[in-house]
């Protein structure tokens, strides 16, 4: 890889990777407690034997957290492949519905669908991508009947064992990075620019964090749990099932 397009990756990093970070600290201060009780199953809490509110608590965040972290760093790892593809093949965000990537090479137009990984999504989202990248293909062959599109669900890591899908391709990890680089060993050179200040930005996190943990804990405990300390699985469980009447 040239040097000044390795250093334009780098900085793009560095300068960028903040975003990450901030909308995982904005999505901490936009969380509700009983929003996220409405989306939990209390038997399982029971099943479990949860017997703390911290204990509810901190299962609730966390799993909160895990899902919306890999939400948020997909969509900042698509505007890095996007721009990536940029350097080395003038590619772009693509203006069709379902779609993520354009680019040419050589004679072939690219239409991209980017994913984290390629255990993203089940059968019928998978059938989604395959119908809009049909659709795209119509798309761009009315304007240029001679187009040769091929399409590519690409997946920022992991592997697949199956590349051809008959209608798309689907490169993952290392092959997806060649794929829209020409760069064998790119997968391995975006992983030191990415803990850029990661401990700083970490620490910020954490301190969050643990306020989130400490005001919900308070919140369940005066609202779901006894005067004597314990757990009220009844109000709870009524909260979260009981009838809507509103």
């Amino acid at each position: 890889m040239e040097k000044s397009i390795q250093n334009k990756i780098i900085d793009f990093v560095e300068n960028n990777i903040g975003q990450f970070h901030q909308r995982r600290i904005e999505s901490l201060k936009k969380l509700k407690l009983k929003r996220v009780l409405k989306r939990k199953n209390p038997y399982l809490f029971k099943a479990k034997y949860y017997l703390t509110a911290e204990k509810i608590i901190k299962d609730l965040v966390n799993a909160h957290i895990s899902s919306n972290e890999e939400t948020i760093f997909g969509d900042w790892l698509e505007g890095l492949a996007i721009y990536v593809n940029s350097l080395f093949y003038g590619g772009w965000k693509s203006g069709i519905s379902g779609i993520d990537l354009e680019f040419n090479k050589g004679s072939v137009r690219y239409i991209v669908a980017i994913k984290s990984g390629p255990n993203w999504g089940n059968k019928s989202q998978k059938d989604k991508m395959a119908m809009d990248f049909k659709t795209a293909k119509i798309t761009l062959r009315t304007s240029d009947s001679k187009l040769n599109v091929v399409a590519v669900n690409g997946c920022c890591y992991g592997k697949s064992n199956s590349v051809d899908h008959g209608d798309y391709y689907v490169y993952c990890g290392q092959r997806f990075w060649e794929f829209i680089s020409g760069e064998k060993q790119l997968y391995q050179d975006l992983i030191e620019p990415l803990g850029h200040k990661a401990k700083e930005k970490n620490e910020q996190f954490l301190f969050e964090y643990s306020k989130l943990l400490n005001r919900f804990t308070k919140e369940f405990a005066d609202e779901f749990c006894t005067s004597s300390g314990e757990i009220n699985w009844h109000k709870l469980l009524e909260f979260n099932s009981g009838y809507d009447f509103s």
